[in-house]
């Protein structure tokens, strides 16, 4: 894989920016695997913005969903993400609804850098339809729902989510490469994304 550890010393200006890197994406992009393995190959920490929200909660996503509501879990997911970002060198695989609001799309565009991990609805469809710890889903998977069904919620909540995700700033479509292939290809496209960005900053 390749070495990130460089990468800082070639962006003068933007180092905020570049101590912090938001994975986002629909469930099962990706975020959690390929942020795990990134943060090992820069030596940054890696915080998985679901899994720490049910360790301070003490419940599930999914009962936090089922108990509180959806609205209380998005207040409770705002405001983790705001305590996580206080630290720097960090890549943060945020859930699949985090960005779908303006503030918490802001906050993280401007406290760092957002990739959205863009998957084939097809691809998607696979991973979803045996998933039952994802709230938005979980009564289709146990009810056994049709191939078709999950393929229209998918699509349903794309068409909510993919105007928002699409504001990263970097838009990488993983495909099925194995997450080797992956990591290495997301490194290469994040050092020319801050590459060419620094290039263009510098005086004509």
């Amino acid at each position: 894989m390749l070495c990130f550890l460089n990468l800082l010393k070639i962006m003068p200006g933007e180092k905020t920016k570049t101590k912090r890197i938001f994975l986002t994406g629909f469930m099962t992009s990706g975020k959690s695997t390929i942020g795990r393995i990134m943060a090992n190959v820069f030596g940054w920490n890696f915080f998985d913005l679901d899994k720490v929200i049910e360790s301070n909660e003490g419940k599930k996503i999914t009962e936090i969903f089922e108990e509180e509501g959806e609205a209380a879990f998005r207040k409770i997911e705002s405001e983790t993400l705001r305590n996580i970002a206080h630290e720097e060198n960090i890549i943060v695989a945020l859930g699949g609804g985090a960005i779908v609001n303006e503030e918490n799309l802001n906050f993280c565009k401007n406290n760092g850098t957002v990739v959205y991990l863009k998957v084939d609805k097809k691809e998607l469809l696979r991973r979803l339809k045996k998933k039952v710890d994802r709230p938005l889903f979980k009564n289709l998977v146990l009810n056994e729902a049709s191939d078709e069904k999950i393929l229209e919620r998918i699509n349903t909540l794309l068409k909510e989510r993919e105007k928002y995700y699409l504001q990263a700033d970097i838009v990488f479509e993983t495909g099925i490469n194995p997450v080797g292939k992956t990591v290495d290809d997301l490194t290469r496209t994040i050092k020319r994304y801050f590459r060419e960005k620094n290039r263009s900053k510098r005086p004509k």
